[in-house]
């Protein structure tokens, strides 16, 4: 397909826009803004809650519209605040959790709560796996429901990602999505949302089709995003469930594999 046929470029963060450190380098900001220059436009499509987006779209030049919560939210930076959200029913999410429990004993869970002043709360022992991003401990378990959430992560103290993510599609069954962005991150959503209906939300607010949109990623939960757009390039260190499916693999994100293949797409 011809660079001026993309009209949405959706990136993931971690793992994909973001480098280790969680920045994004010049050079593909530079390559960002070739090719919005030509009339594309940029959204970022991502598992992390709206207020733990805002300030990276602001250094990134702020407004604009963003996919957050694994497809959960539509998030608008430039008035900060959700245009959609679908929260995860707090009562099923408890019993998803119990259902886990009895085939693999005790995980550690956190909650991103609903809203753009929404905390990430995380239980005794859950450890983030991105220790950059804020988390606020409870003591019990109870206190992850006190308000209306948009997602449950997931950890195990044995059990690595695939393996729980395997455990808990199979334990869950109708209560809820189950998808993994890890590492380090199994997560429990509202039934029936993934990115690719988030992105699919987002791309008709601006007038954009899927076979317009080039997708990139890096994890399991970018597959949906995937079979959805147009064009699908995976990052050179992707999961291999996601490079089962991509049209594409770029160099890592250490590596700047978005700007790669924007240079090569829309001009150097």
């Amino acid at each position: 397909m011809a660079a001026n046929a993309y009209a949405l470029i959706a990136t993931d963060l971690d793992g994909t826009l973001l480098r280790g450190d969680d920045t994004v380098s010049d050079r593909t900001r530079r390559a960002l803004a070739l090719a919005t220059a030509t009339g594309a436009r940029h959204i970022v499509v991502t598992g992390r809650p709206a207020p733990r987006v805002k300030d990276l779209l602001d250094s990134l030049g702020g407004g604009g519209l963003a996919v957050c919560a694994q497809g959960a939210q539509l998030y608008d930076a430039g008035t900060d605040r959700l245009l959609w959200s679908r929260t995860l029913d707090r009562e099923l999410a408890e019993q998803a959790l119990g259902k886990i429990e009895a085939e693999v004993g005790q995980v550690h869970a956190a909650v991103d709560q609903d809203g753009v002043d929404g905390l990430t709360l995380i239980e005794p022992e859950y450890r983030m796996p991105h220790p950059t991003l804020p988390a606020q401990p409870v003591w019990h378990r109870s206190e992850l429901w006190e308000r209306p959430i948009s997602k449950v992560l997931l950890r195990h103290s044995e059990l690595g990602d695939d393996a729980l993510a395997a455990v808990a599609r199979g334990a869950v069954g109708s209560l809820a999505t189950v998808t993994m962005s890890g590492p380090g991150t199994v997560e429990l959503q509202p039934l029936g949302v993934t990115k690719a209906t988030g992105l699919e939300r987002a791309a008709e607010r601006l007038g954009a089709g899927a076979a317009e949109t080039i997708a990139f990623g890096d994890m399991p939960n970018d597959v949906p995003m995937f079979r959805w757009a147009g064009w699908g390039v995976a990052m050179a260190a992707a999961h291999p469930e996601l490079l089962a499916v991509a049209d594409e693999v770029t160099s890592s994100n250490e590596d700047d594999g978005v700007a790669v293949t924007l240079e090569r797409l829309f001009g150097a």
